[in-house]
């Protein structure tokens, strides 16, 4: 049994693991201003999110195998001044160029989410982790839901620079936070561990860690195809106010939240892969409820987002588990596991709801995006069935 390091206070990771989600979306509703402000078109500012997302998922491959070999705290600490510098930049930036410019440089804000996951990893085992990652969870998804109201209520009381300084004083509040609390906790290589383990190839040939992997990012696959076609099926189909929207929508995160709760709460008593399996089983089966009731002819907004609710929840039971488990694998390598499963859960994200927004049209049916969402569920259910069966294979003896 390795001895734990010393860890950081919770609310230091869950600070950590909120500035990702609050980054990308907390501007969101100042687009409109900033490209009135800078002049230029909506589709070449909104590159502030796309193009975001896309150096965000490269910077998230590269940042965890650096971890895994140079430490946690000196990652972090970059990542945080680089980020900083970033929002000061945007906040200070006169023309669209300087703004893309430091909007990019404002990715380093993913170590949070990568290296607070690795962290956890780090000081925990066994069921811990998966009980402190269905913490950090939930303040994920809250972070998702709090941060467009406040950067709308700071752009309509002193302008959209100042979300921007926010960030700014957010990431150097942090940059201290973690100065003074978090001490390195990445394992050395002296003992038990094997230094040979530091080589991310060893992760990539795991076949157990694909099927975590994939499990998490056909999970997350599922909420992204309803967060790309639930607004159109809403209004087309349901002839809902945007005030109904906002709640319907919203209401696939409030069952996550419910869901990262329970993992918290289950897995000292239930295995985690049992868990995670639950997770997949539940969402698979609420979609086949919903495609049940529109057959049927029962086609209303609480029947239809009665059942997408229970894809927030199955996602909760599953997506904490299946990181624990992909962090698992290879502990050293918690970092490269994180930061691998991240950027192809957000690939993954990026053509889902590209497939979605092709296949739903203004005509398209309710249950178009049911299926698309079943299929997604499904396939996580299959990545999380081959966990079982690869952890049983290696459990059989040998015949000799």
């Amino acid at each position: 049994m390795r001895t734990a390091p010393t860890p950081p206070a919770p609310t230091t990771l869950f600070m950590l693991a909120a500035l990702p989600p609050l980054t990308l979306n907390m501007i969101a509703p100042s687009l409109t201003n900033i490209a009135t402000d800078l002049q230029v078109g909506y589709g070449v500012i909104s590159l502030a999110l796309g193009g975001y997302l896309a150096v965000t998922a490269l910077v998230e491959l590269a940042i965890g195998p650096v971890a895994d070999r140079i430490g946690r705290r000196p990652v972090l600490l970059a990542a945080l001044a680089i980020f900083t510098i970033g929002s000061i930049g945007c906040a200070l930036a006169q023309n669209v160029t300087m703004l893309l410019g430091f909007r990019m440089l404002q990715a380093g804000a993913v170590a949070g989410f990568v290296l607070s996951l690795a962290i956890v990893r780090d000081i925990e085992d066994g069921p811990d982790v998966a009980k402190r990652l269905g913490r950090i969870s939930m303040v994920m998804a809250l972070a998702p839901m709090l941060g467009p109201v406040l950067g709308s209520l700071l752009d309509a009381a002193i302008g959209w620079r100042a979300v921007f300084g926010l960030y700014a004083v957010v990431g150097a509040g942090l940059l201290l936070r973690v100065w003074v609390d978090l001490s390195e906790t990445l394992p050395g290589t002296s003992g038990e561990d094997d230094p040979s383990e530091s080589k991310t190839a060893r992760l990539l040939g795991e076949p157990i860690f694909w099927s975590y992997a994939l499990c998490t990012a056909f999970s997350t696959g599922a909420f992204y195809i309803f967060i790309a076609g639930a607004p159109l099926i809403a209004v087309a189909a349901f002839g809902m106010t945007t005030a109904q929207l906002g709640v319907f929508v919203g209401s696939i995160t409030a069952g996550f939240l419910v869901g990262s709760f329970l993992t918290a709460r289950l897995v000292h008593h239930i295995a985690s892969d049992v868990i995670m399996l639950a997770g997949r089983i539940l969402a698979c089966a609420a979609m086949l409820a919903g495609l049940t009731f529109l057959g049927a002819g029962i086609a209303t907004p609480l029947t239809f987002f009665g059942c997408t609710i229970f894809v927030g929840l199955g996602n909760g039971l599953t997506m904490p588990n299946a990181n624990a488990g992909a962090m698992s694998v290879r502990p050293r390598l918690a970092g490269s596991a994180t930061g691998i499963t991240g950027a192809l859960t957000l690939a993954g994200g990026a053509a889902l709801t590209s497939l979605t927004g092709f296949v739903l049209t203004r005509e398209a049916a309710p249950a178009a995006l049911l299926v698309l969402m079943l299929l997604a569920s499904f396939a996580g259910l299959v990545a999380a069935s081959s966990v079982l069966i690869l952890k049983r294979q290696r459990r059989r003896p040998v015949a000799t």
